[in-house]
């Protein structure tokens, strides 16, 4: 108890020597002022965890010195005297912010029991401080940018659904920051300090699937030479991210549908029933409605995914967020690269926002990032970015599909490309595999 320090701050000698000598007995550090001006000068020299102080006093009073000393240490706990009679001024030392009051002539016991209670106050109150602090550090590239009302909207579900365990079915098109808002969700609630696990369902092999979120025994299938977790084991007490959840097969959303049901499964080959505590956020970028008249994504695993809809509404219908987002990556990668990029040209800036970014936030980034490696000026300039330019002058009929445009997007970077689909991907801003599932969606070979 001794490393608790607490000020006690009276005018009158034998007061503030009193309770000053009983709370040093009591195993306490005590430093005495007699007056606000005196106080506030010790506190910006030392740490106290509890003030003690009487309203009344000439000069700068009760009240006003609580204010200042809140100004100094927002964690500091405030026990304010008063003389019966004056519980008015009480009451109001307690709504700007003081912990408790204590009237004159002081009960011993009380004032300790009070003192005790501060003190535990102020450790929450720290430990709350440091789990910020902590938690700002962990995820602070989560920043979701951007000043369109549509993403404030984004912004604001997140933070009502994130103190939740609802589970939350992200959807919008490749590239908008589906995973980046489920870490958001994760790092804002209750789990926060527990695992984020993800998986792409379209990034796995079908007959893989399974294995991956349920884990497997020893000799479960051939070359199981030992036993492994599943994504659901991993991320018990935390958060499971299922992107692409409408790439599952229906054997696959079987066995999901039962474990969002129950919290429990058997590995692989096992007979072991695994209980787990893991809050579910999936994403998409299909029609799953589309997908439950043509039976083929279940619509009761539809409704358990879908208690919390979040739509990310691609790049071209919010322009007003693309010259945000590039002063995030200027500033991302300026930092990463070590080069001195002072901005962007007018020119630049005019090619970015009359370009349809069919691969979203992924792709503007990418463009950024390969603006500032390969550029040699000191700012981003219309040079670099020559292999957007295109759109600027190329018209589409008015009928043009998003399809339609996706697909000419994609057949024009495989020919620049020379079909390297690793490269083209890459200007794309999309994952190679993604890129593969394109083509064959669209029928390119």
């Amino acid at each position: 108890m001794g490393l608790y320090r607490i000020l006690v701050v009276d005018d009158e000698e034998s007061q503030r020597e009193m309770l000053g000598g009983f709370l040093q007995k009591e195993g306490f550090s005590v430093s005495l002022a007699d007056s606000g001006e005196t106080a506030l000068k010790l506190c910006q020299d030392e740490f106290f965890e509890v003030a003690l102080i009487d309203l009344k006093m000439p000069g700068m009073d009760g009240i006003e010195l609580l204010s200042n000393l809140k100004e100094i240490n927002p964690e500091i706990q405030v026990i304010v005297i008063t003389a019966h009679g004056s519980i008015e001024t009480a009451v109001e030392a307690m709504r700007r912010g003081a912990f408790h009051y204590v009237n004159k002539p002081v009960d011993l016991e009380e004032l300790k029991i009070n003192v005790k209670k501060a003190l535990e106050n102020q450790k929450v109150l720290s430990e709350n401080r440091f789990l910020k602090e902590q938690l700002e550090e962990k995820y602070k590239d989560l920043k979701i940018i951007g000043e369109s009302k549509a993403i404030q909207e984004v912004l604001s579900t997140v933070t009502r659904v994130a103190k939740t365990d609802s589970t939350v079915l992200i959807r919008g098109e490749s590239g908008t920051g589906k995973e980046l808002v489920a870490r958001a969700i994760h790092a804002l609630g209750d789990r926060a300090f527990q695992k984020f696990i993800s998986l792409s369902c379209a990034a796995i092999p079908e007959t893989l699937l399974e294995s991956e979120l349920f884990g497997y025994e020893k000799g479960a299938f051939t070359g199981a030479t030992r036993r492994k977790e599943g994504r659901f084991e991993l991320a018990d007490a935390g958060t499971l991210f299922l992107d692409e959840i409408g790439d599952l097969s229906l054997e696959t959303q079987v066995k999901l549908l039962r474990v969002i049901e129950t919290q429990e499964f058997e590995r692989l080959g096992g007979k072991e029933t695994i209980k787990v505590n893991v809050r579910i956020i999936s994403a998409t970028n299909q029609d799953l409605e589309k997908k439950i008249k043509e039976k083929s994504f279940r619509e009761d695993l539809y409704y358990r995914l879908n208690v919390v809809s979040i739509f990310i509404p691609p790049l071209r219908e919010r322009k007003g967020d693309i010259l945000p987002l590039v002063e995030h990556f200027i500033q991302k990668y300026k930092q990463k690269t070590g080069k001195n990029i002072q901005g962007i040209t007018t020119e630049a800036k005019d090619i970015l926002l009359s370009y349809p970014w069919p691969g979203n936030i992924r792709e503007l980034e990418n463009a950024i990032e390969r603006a500032i490696v390969l550029g040699r000026g000191e700012a981003i300039d219309k040079s670099d970015l020559a292999y957007l330019s295109f759109q600027k002058t190329e018209q589409f009929p008015s009928d043009f599909s998003l399809r339609e445009l996706e697909k000419s997007q994609i057949l024009k970077v495989l020919e620049k490309t020379g079909r390297n689909l690793t490269q083209a991907a890459e200007l794309l801003g999309i994952h190679r595999n993604t890129l593969r599932l394109k083509m064959k969606e669209y029928g390119i070979k």
